[in-house]
Order: structure tokens, then C-alpha cells, then sequence
């Protein structure tokens, strides 16, 4: 990317142009400490038993075997030889199989006054024990809050306090 002996520009003009400072083209890595390598092994070794370790794991394993290793350095190892631990993704959206998929009546439907469309949101506010859980009911047209309430326990909202409008 970058000529050293460009015959009209000089390094700093290119570092200039790719975006990218002088240093880092200049910079060279240095290679790994002997006792880096070591516990690099010995991280291998460990990962390869146990492939679903990931760098807090593996940090509580390393200093349960008496080696001094913080997360940020498992880390770094970890990445630099390429290890990601193999665990099973958490399945949250995953539809249940003979759920009915109702259609979406709002499609082709122009929303330009209020009172037409509403909507409900539930939000979870986290807090030093648990959660808040706030819900707010709005309208489309005029994206003004109609009712709102906050509570401490899921599902905990008996009424909202809000008149529904009759029939559209």
C-alpha cells in the first residue's frame, strides 16, 4: 500500500491519504517473551480438553494451576491463536414450531391521523437489585405517550389507565 521511495509523495503524505499514522507504519512487533510462549502451551493443552473455555474460565483454570494471568491477557492469547470456545447460542428467537403466524394488518395501511394506531412497549430498566419495568402505550400519528406506568415485577399492570377510543 504504502511505497517508500514514491517518486511523488512522501510517507507521511501517503500515512496521510490511507488515514493511518506514521507510527504504525513504522512499527514492528516484537516477538513473545519465553514465558509467554510457555503459558501459551499450557493454554492449548488446557483448551484443548476443555474446548468450551472461554478467557474468564480459562484465567480461573490457569490460576487454580498456579500460573498469574489476568482476563485481559487470556484474552489477547486466546485471540492471538485463534482459540473461541465452542458453546451452545442462546435460542431467544427461535419460534415454537405450531405457533400461528398472524399477518401484519398494518402493512399498506397509511397512519396520518390520531387515535388510529396504537402501540405498547415494555422496557426493563436495570437497577442495583433486579429490574424496573416501565410500559408505555403511544400513538403512531402523533408519537405522543398516552399512558405510561413503572413497576417492579413483570406482567404487574393490571390497568394502564388509559379510555380506549371506539371503533375505527
Amino acid at each position: 500500500m504504502i511505497e517508500p521511495v514514491h517518486h511523488r509523495l512522501s510517507i507521511s503524505a501517503q500515512c496521510r491519504l490511507l488515514r493511518i499514522s506514521r507510527s504504525s507504519y513504522y512499527y514492528a512487533p516484537g516477538p513473545e517473551t519465553d514465558e509467554t510462549l510457555a503459558l501459551m502451551t499450557v493454554i492449548d493443552a488446557t483448551f484443548l480438553d476443555c474446548p468450551w473455555y472461554g478467557s474468564r474460565q480459562m484465567v480461573r483454570h490457569l490460576r487454580r494451576n498456579g500460573h498469574e494471568i489476568g482476563h485481559r491477557r487470556a484474552r489477547r492469547l486466546m485471540a492471538k491463536m485463534g482459540l473461541t470456545p465452542i458453546y451452545q447460542r442462546p435460542r431467544t428467537s427461535d419460534p415454537y414450531p405450531q405457533h400461528r403466524v398472524y399477518p401484519y394488518l398494518l402493512r399498506r395501511l397509511a397512519i396520518e391521523r390520531p387515535n388510529r394506531v396504537w402501540c405498547a412497549d415494555v422496557t426493563y430498566i436495570p437497577m442495583h437489585r433486579g429490574f424496573l419495568y416501565l410500559v408505555a402505550i403511544m400513538d403512531w400519528a402523533t408519537r405522543t405517550v398516552l399512558a405510561w406506568r413503572l413497576s417492579n415485577a413483570p406482567l404487574a399492570f393490571p390497568e394502564v389507565g388509559v379510555c380506549l377510543p371506539p371503533c375505527l
